[in-house]
Order: C-alpha cells, then sequence, then structure tokens
C-alpha cells in the first residue's frame, strides 16, 4: 500500500466507528449532535502520521492488510484528537487545523443561543468531556478490532503505556509553562527536550511504529526505538519551527500562535541559553501575551534569529534525522517497510505543514 491508500483504509475504519457511535448519543439525547459535529470536523484533519507507522511496524514485521489491522491502527487517531482537544484547553488555542479549537467551538455556540453562564466556561467543560469521549472510544475501538485475542494482548501494554505517556508529557509541558525560565540554559533545553519526548515523539512515532510491530509478533520491538524516538523528536522541533515561522494558510495557526501561548519549547530555551539580557527579558515580556501583535511576533522572531537559536534547532532536526535514517538502515524490518519509513523520515522532518 502506498500513503494514499493507506490513509484512505485508515478515514474509512475511522469514520466507520464514529458513524457506528452516533446512534448510542442520538439515543441519550439529541442535545449530543453538537459533540459529533465538532469530533466529525476535527477528524477531517491531520496526517494520520501514527497510524501509518504503526502500519509499516506491522507490515515490516510480517502483518498483512487485513481489515481489523486498520481498525486498531485508526484508533490512534481517537488518542490524538483527545490530546489535541484537551491541549488546546490548556493552551488557550482559538484555533486548529484552520477552524475553531473545539472549546472556542462550543464557545460560541453558548453565544450564539444566549445560554445562562459563562460561554467561556462551557466550551472548556464541553471540550473536556469531548475529549473524553475520544480517549474513551480509542480504547473502545483498539479492543474491538477483531483483531485476535494474542495479538491484542501483545499489544495492549504498548497502547497503555502510550496513553499514560502523553498525559505525563502534556502535565510536563504544563509544568514548565508555569516554571517559566530556569538560571541554567543547558537544563531548560533538556527540560524541553523531555516534554518533546513524552508529549509528542513517543506517540507519534515510537509507541506506533513499536505497537504495529508487536501486533505482528515482532521479536525486536525495542529495536525500533533506535529509529522511532529520534523521527519524534525531529517531528516535534519541525512543529516548532512551523509554530512561529509557518505560514499560516499551511500550518491552519494564526502566524506566532505558540508565541502568544507561551509555549516553553526547544526553540525558545535554546534562545534563552543564547540570548543577552536585554534579549532574554525582552523574550519574558512578550512570551506568552495573549494580545501580542505583528510587531511583538516579529520581535520575537528577530531575537530567535540573531542568538543563532533557529539555526541550532535546524542543526537539531538535521541531526536527529540523521540519526534516524542511520538506525533505520540496520531496523528489523522488510525492506519495502524501510523505504516507506524513509520516505516519512522525510515528510515528518521536512514538511512545511
Amino acid at each position: 500500500m502506498d500513503a494514499r491508500e493507506i490513509r484512505k483504509t485508515v478515514d474509512e475504519a475511522l469514520y466507520g466507528f464514529v458513524d457506528h457511535r452516533g446512534p448510542i448519543l442520538g439515543a441519550v439525547s439529541a442535545d449530543l449532535t453538537p459533540l459529533l459535529d465538532a469530533l466529525d470536523a476535527l477528524l477531517s484533519g491531520g496526517k494520520r502520521l501514527r497510524p501509518a507507522f504503526c502500519y509499516w511496524g506491522w507490515r515490516g514485521s510480517g502483518g498483512g492488510d487485513l481489515p481489523e489491522f486498520f481498525t486498531a491502527a485508526a484508533s490512534l487517531e481517537l488518542l490524538q484528537a483527545g490530546a489535541l482537544i484537551h491541549d488546546d484547553v490548556m493552551d488557550g488555542s482559538d484555533t486548529r487545523r484552520g477552524m475553531p479549537a473545539v472549546h472556542r467551538r462550543f464557545e460560541a455556540l453558548h453565544a450564539r443561543s444566549g445560554w445562562r453562564g459563562s460561554a467561556e466556561g462551557f466550551g472548556t467543560g464541553a471540550a473536556i468531556l469531548l475529549g473524553n469521549v475520544c480517549l474513551t472510544w480509542c480504547d473502545e475501538m483498539y479492543q474491538g478490532s477483531g483483531l485476535t485475542d494474542e495479538a491484542l494482548t501483545r499489544g495492549r501494554p504498548l497502547f497503555n503505556q502510550m496513553r499514560t505517556e502523553v498525559m505525563c508529557g502534556q502535565y510536563l509541558d504544563l509544568l514548565g509553562q508555569a516554571r517559566g525560565p530556569q538560571p541554567d540554559g543547558r537544563a531548560m533545553v533538556e527540560s524541553a527536550l523531555r516534554v518533546i519526548r513524552f508529549k509528542s515523539a513517543k506517540y507519534t512515532v515510537e509507541r506506533p511504529l513499536q505497537l504495529g510491530a508487536a501486533l505482528a509478533d515482532s521479536p525486536s520491538v525495542e529495536a525500533l526505538s533506535a529509529y522511532g524516538m529520534p523521527v519524534g523528536i525531529a517531528f516535534q522541533l519541525r512543529d516548532d519551527v512551523l509554530g512561529v515561522y509557518g505560514d499560516p494558510a499551511e500550518t491552519g495557526k494564526p502566524a506566532g500562535d505558540d508565541l502568544r501561548e507561551g509555549k516553553r519549547t526547544v526553540l525558545i530555551a535554546l534562545t534563552l541559553e543564547r540570548a543577552s539580557a536585554a534579549q532574554a527579558a525582552a523574550v519574558e515580556r512578550l512570551l506568552g501575551d495573549p494580545e501580542l501583535d505583528a510587531a511583538g511576533v516579529e520581535t520575537l522572531r528577530e531575537i530567535i534569529v540573531t542568538t543563532g537559536a533557529l539555526d541550532a534547532c535546524e542543526e537539531m532536526i538535521d541531526r536527529y534525522a540523521a540519526e534516524a535514517s542511520a538506525a533505520l538502515a540496520a531496523a528489523p524490518l522488510t525492506s519495502d517497510a524501510r523505504a516507506a519509513l524513509s520516505e516519512l523520515t522525510v515528510a515528518a522532518t521536512a514538511r512545511t505543514v
């Protein structure tokens, strides 16, 4: 299967599962329809990277193109949806994938309807609940995929660990923003990298790849970390760069949104590590200002460039991508899987969206 066929098959499994849950919610109340509408809108976007990495872990370990496997792999998109919904609430994001973030969508519904109480509070509560639904359905979809009990049992520890790790990463991200800058610049970079490992790298690449291999009963699941972890780190580093310098028409988020949200990314940590006292003071003054205007965004962009942080981050991306490529050459996978994963490495690290 090529990338387009994989996505099409994953989408069919994903939308089929969600469509079958519609009547369950409808039997409770027609008032739940906006929840499904919001989920459908969110699921209509995305790169489907997690199921793709899972597929090549499975296929590269001898698995066939079974519909039951694609159902299990597609469940990762519900994990992703739940994580994104909750992440946007915590970050106060206004948009996701070129549309209003889920909490903003429900906030607007409250305002349009003229309901009582706080529209913002209603939006936040509704988004938390929809995120919880996604996490519940993720487990339900995996367990009910139709794969054998033996296969599901082999994959279950990784499936559970992945879900725990991403929540731990979310907390570490919150903690980093709450603590603010640290006196040791290198410690700031390491702290930001730890967030990347658990919030992004593990559940974007490493664990999905290992999950596919485990479902196929590969004896070499652990060996895939040597490829999966550096690719996942490079992927998120690229995402951090795009969060500051990306084209809104391609990223689906306003320019500099990560700066308004005050994200303590590796890019920002590298900036503060290299900044003069005046530059560091400017970063701390502007970073996390929800009203940050275009001039403020440009000021921060210039500081990131002049400190050499952008170049340092690009060098890190190249280094992690090269590490992944070297590990892939020795990975215990079939040649077609290695070729496909090589293409995914480029797509994940050299992208513009």
